[in-house]
């Protein structure tokens, strides 16, 4: 939602205000929009006048400046600038050279700036229009098409061009060639939402995305399942490259952009699914561009841009430009790799140890109970995060799944002539590296521990083997994260499950009982924190507020306890009383 403003209907001008108070040293207010300041001692060239609608920074203004836009209208929010806005612009970035107005094919654009183009020209300024039509989704025909995230791409083209001294009629050929070449498709999460307004222009249902949106709060052309990143990232890219340009050679000039709600950890993310995809398809991707471009205020989602390049359109692609909001400058870049030639740590050669046939069947389980865990803790992620949210940072449920999703992989690499110390060894290094944080060094630690106890040379495991080993479990965490009882951490639960189990095994019983009658008073433990205030961590400022919500990490734990039990029942002979 758009918040900050005083009138909702001065939105626009008040905005802008503010902007060219920001810029002054480089671009100075005219009606209707702004144009660059001067360069000293440059050469006259053909003026580039961009525009269109507020909302979609940092299209319009924020790419006025050298080697860009050399001026840009600013209309209303979502709202074609007048004919009155866009004459005045022009006629101050006139520098006797001609003027290419460039928009998107809207038909309030359409309207205001050819009878903008039209008093121009009877002023004796030679004046040319370039229609950007890039949205793949909007029509068949492509001189129907809108004009969205690609109007970065032709402006940048022109702009570049006339930067160089070309004429007119080159700025001119060269924006129409670069639309030719273009081509997006987007999608929206959610609908944006005006200045002052209480509800969005539109909303997505609920599991689900907008197909073909435009920039100025349309919704997507149809509604289809949300997708997961890879298969989001497959669509985009299939359907761009079902409409390639006629002739089309193999060089792409991509941009990912976000509407302004998208963040940019996602952007890369699909970014790292969308790349290999394109070098799939035999393309050679030329310096992407990954972010918000052509926004569309709040509205959540994203479109993918592919200009196909020639020799003419590359260089001007890669042209220098300062503006406030967009800058390049040549530099040497190292060659792009595929994602497949990144070097993966995990997989270089490692010499596993001997290791009795006990503890090779003891590895199993450890396997098997790894690959519960890592289903628990994400079918509990987000109630973990609640939890952690009461007084905390609200990170400890993505925080365990990292974890075990790490130490999952990291065992699923190891052959199955390991021992249970060494996958156990493996886990542990995983989890601490990939997780971060205090419970990504706990708990990676404390599994190496574990492991390291029970040892791989052992010809047979006996209850109070694994008892120490629990032990010795538990002694890492309280030596690494210097906590005690008491403290409400996830040692309420871990010691006085420790005790319970040495309790049970010593008299006697069976290690799979024993632990889940262990697991039992873990679960009770765990709850009975939420009686607990906090006396170290991040919880600890806030120890009051946590009052009555029990401690995230002694949840996870007991949880985890519990699904550890129901392994062991299932594989009964594995860790207690087998032989080599």
């Amino acid at each position: 939602m758009t918040t900050i403003h005083d009138a909702p209907d001065e939105f626009a001008e008040d905005q802008l205000a503010g902007w060219l108070a920001l810029y002054a040293d480089r671009v100075r207010g005219v009606h209707g929009g702004v144009v660059t300041l001067p360069t000293e001692g440059a050469d006259p060239q053909v003026a580039v006048v961009v525009g269109g609608g507020s909302g979609h920074y940092p299209a319009f203004c924020g790419i006025v400046g050298p080697g860009f836009a050399t001026g840009a209208v600013v209309g209303n929010v979502f709202t074609s600038p007048s004919t009155a806005q866009v004459y005045s612009v022009a006629k101050a970035a006139d520098q006797g050279k001609g003027v290419v107005l460039s928009f998107g094919n809207y038909a309030g654009d359409t309207m205001n700036f050819g009878l903008a183009a039209e008093r121009l020209r009877a002023e004796g300024i030679d004046t040319r229009i370039v229609v950007v039509t890039d949205d793949i989704a909007s029509a068949d025909e492509e001189s129907k098409r809108r004009g969205i995230a690609g109007d970065f791409s032709v402006f940048k083209a022109m702009g570049a061009a006339a930067a160089t001294g070309a004429s007119l009629d080159e700025v001119e050929r060269l924006g129409n060639a670069a639309n030719a070449a273009t081509r997006t498709i987007g999608v929206a999460f959610s609908g944006c939402t005006m200045p002052g307004a209480t509800e969005p222009l539109f909303t997505v249902p609920d599991g689900h995305l907008g197909l073909g949106l435009g920039i100025h709060g349309e919704p997507g052309i149809v509604d289809v399942p949300l997708l997961r990143a890879t298969d989001l990232a497959a669509l985009l890219v299939e359907r761009l490259l079902a409409d390639r340009p006629a002739n089309a050679g193999t060089r792409v000039a991509p941009i990912l952009n976000g509407l302004g709600d998208t963040k940019y950890e996602e952007l890369f993310l699909l970014w790292g699914r969308a790349f290999p995809l394109l070098q799939d398809a035999g393309l050679r991707v030329v310096e992407p561009e990954v972010g918000e471009l052509v926004t569309s205020l709040d509205m959540g989602g994203c479109s993918l841009t592919l200009q196909w390049l020639d020799d003419e359109l590359e260089p001007l692609w890669r042209a220098d430009t300062y503006t406030p909001a967009y800058r390049k400058t040549a530099a040497p870049i190292a060659a792009l790799l595929p994602a497949d030639a990144v070097d993966d740590a995990e997989d270089e050669a490692t010499v596993v140890p001997d290791a009795s046939g006990a503890s090779r069947q003891a590895a199993q389980t450890a396997r098997d109970a790894i690959d519960a865990i890592d289903t628990l803790l994400r079918e509990h992620e987000e109630e973990l995060g609640r939890i952690d949210a009461v007084a905390g940072d609200g990170d400890h449920g993505r925080g365990m799944v990292k974890g075990i999703g790490a130490a999952r992989k990291a065992v699923g690499r190891v052959g199955q002539e390991a021992g249970v110390a060494f996958v156990l060894g493996r886990a542990g290094d995983a989890w601490a590296e990939f997780a971060g944080g205090t419970s990504g060094v706990l708990w990676g630690a404390a599994l190496e521990a574990f492991g390291r106890s029970l040892r791989d040379d052992r010809s047979a495991y006996e209850g109070s083997d694994v008892v120490e080993a629990a032990q010795t479990f538990a002694d890492s965490i309280v030596h690494l994260g210097g906590a005690s009882r008491g403290d409400k951490t996830l040692l309420d639960a871990l010691l006085p499950f420790v005790d319970a189990l040495r309790t049970s095994v010593s008299a006697g019983d069976a290690l799979t009982d024993a632990w889940q009658a262990a697991a039992v008073v873990a679960v009770e433990q765990a709850e009975a924190t939420a009686d607990l205030t906090p006396k170290v961590g991040r919880a600890r400022p806030l120890a009051e507020k946590s009052l009555g919500t029990p401690d995230a990490g002694a949840t996870s734990m007991g949880m985890i306890l519990t699904r550890v039990g129901e392994v062991l029942a299932a594989r009964p002979h594995e860790l207690e009383g087998t032989h080599a």
